[in-house]
Parts: structure tokens; sequence; C-alpha cells
């Protein structure tokens, strides 16, 4: 009976990711299991200690478990893979998708300002403080830049159309974004060339924030390439993470962190208390 309450029992493949739970750079971290999609471990803070406490809890519960973890998702943050190397250097570390893209998204969005702030230094002195036809269409493409192709309504496609037309850099930093996005759903056998072929495009393209992307790419690389190999992203951590925010709105914020990490727990750890008069 006492298995069934051992959170860490089993414990494999696991998501680690951040969460701010309150104004002023109040931050959990959070632990979920892949397998099962439960919430195993929170704790105040964000940085090597925190998830060091993890670990201690981890190996606390049973001697070698920390050996028996397989593979670790996660951003790029420094932090949790500096601490996973040490703990579980076993473990194959996985870039989260989503992040990687986010990445390229947000280069792709500083381009978008430059392109913008470029035409409304243009504007001549008789329009003087009014934002040129160029600047005001720049300013609103930004989610026909951002969705993927196949999401993107006619309006969108043709506001495309005329970025490839107008401004050819921003149109190739869009198509950067886009085949980055595309290597993830590559077979593990071509991604590897693929994204080899993508760091030589972005370092060529003269595009500043790519260029320095593609330096964060290649830094990243075995954890990209391991996330497409095991099929591994932080879809389960953002999906807990999106109930523990929906807690925290129930409850009109915590004064400390500590009973929103039990309610946290009591929801989504998955080990429902035995209630009196059941059997």
């Amino acid at each position: 009976m006492e298995a069934l309450h051992d959170r860490f029992a089993g414990l494999r493949r696991i998501g680690v990711d951040e969460i701010s739970y309150k104004r002023g750079h109040k931050y959990l971290t959070v632990v979920v299991d892949h397998d099962t999609g439960r919430l195993v471990w929170a704790a105040p803070g964000r940085d090597k200690a925190t998830l060091d406490g993890f670990f201690d809890a981890l190996e606390g519960s049973g001697k070698g478990r920390c050996a028996q973890i397989s593979q670790v998702s996660a951003d790029g943050a420094d932090w949790i893979t500096t601490v996973v190397a040490d703990r579980c250097p076993q473990a194959v570390r996985c870039a989260d998708p989503f992040h990687v893209v986010k990445w390229a998204t947000e280069a792709l969005d500083e381009v978008r300002r430059q392109a913008w702030n470029t035409a409304r230094g243009a504007i001549t002195q008789r329009r003087a403080g009014r934002a040129t036809g160029q600047a005001k269409a720049l300013k609103h493409a930004r989610y026909a830049l951002w969705k993927n192709p196949e999401n993107l309504t006619e309006k969108q496609q043709a506001k495309l159309a005329w970025i490839a037309k107008t401004d050819p850099r921003l149109h190739r930093a869009y198509l950067l974004k886009e085949g980055l996005r595309t290597i993830f759903s590559l077979d593990p056998a071509e991604a590897s060339t693929a994204l080899d072929k993508w760091v030589g495009w972005a370092r060529r393209s003269r595009i500043d924030a790519f260029v320095k992307l593609q330096r964060r790419i290649v830094k990243h690389k075995a954890s990209i390439l391991a996330a497409i190999e095991h099929g591994l992203s932080n879809g389960r951590i953002e999906s807990v993470n999106t109930k523990i925010r929906l807690i925290t709105r129930i409850a009109f914020g915590f004064a400390t962190p500590e009973p929103l990490i039990a309610l946290a727990m009591l929801s989504l750890g998955g080990h429902p208390p035995a209630l009196p008069g059941r059997t």
C-alpha cells in the first residue's frame, strides 16, 4: 500500500520547467512525469539550488533513483542543463521544440521591428510624427509572420505575399523561422543533416538576429536532435503549468508558495488521499 504513495516510483522520463506564480519575479520549479502526466515535485525558486532539491528528494526516496532517469526535457536554461548533467549524467537531455521555435520567432520579431523602425525613419517632413503606410502594415504583420502557414487566413497570406515583394530581408527571416520549425517534423535520420544546413543558411544570412540564433542552436544541437529522436517536448509540463495558474486564480493568490504547491500536488499529483469512510 505504501508504494501507491511513492510519487517517485518508476520515474524514468521527466520534464522540468518554471512557472511564475506571483508578480515580482516569484517562480516555482516544477517536475512532471512524461509517462503519466503527473506533477511529481514543485518548489519555489528557479536556480541550481532549487533543482538540486528535487534530485536530493529523488535520491532520498530510494538509492540509485537518479541513475534510473533516462530522459529530461527542458528549455535551454543553463541552470537546468548543469544540474541534470551533474546529478544524472546518463540521462539524455531533450530541448523542448516549442522553446526552440520560440527563439526563432523572437529573432524574426526583432527583424520585423527593425524594418518597422526603418520605415518610420523614412517619414517625410510633411508627415512627421505619423507612420507611413508601410510602417503601419509592418506593425500589423506580426501575427501573419508568427503563425504556422497552414493556419493563416486569406488576409494574412496576402500580408506575407506583400512582405515578400516589399521587404526581402524580413521575408528571408520568416523563411528561416519556418525552416527551423519544419526540422522538428522530420525523421530523426534526416533531422541532423537538415539542422546543419539550417545553421549554415542562418550563418550566411547576414541577419544579425539569426546569426546570433544559429550559435545558440549549435550549442544545443545534441539536445535538439535528442528531442526529435525521442519525441519529447514540454507539452505535458505546459499543461500542468496552465492548471497551476488556474489554481492560483481560483484562490485569488497566495501569500506564500507552500499552500499553492500543496494544492497543486493534491490536484495534479495523481495520489488522492484516502478519505474517512472509504475502503
